[in-house]
């Protein structure tokens, strides 16, 4: 999936902490990745 651009939104509870590891799984596989947080990400 190399060159793929993906747009992460997280909305909040236990998907923001789960979400770093997300992100640097997927850009181990060479996929561009954006993350952008809700309101609600933001006061997790």
């Amino acid at each position: 999936m190399q060159g793929n651009r993906i747009l992460l939104v997280v909305g909040g509870g236990i998907a923001a902490f789960k979400v770093p590891e997300l992100i640097r799984l997927l850009r181990q596989d060479g996929m561009a990745v954006t993350p952008v947080l809700t309101k609600a990400g933001r006061s997790s």
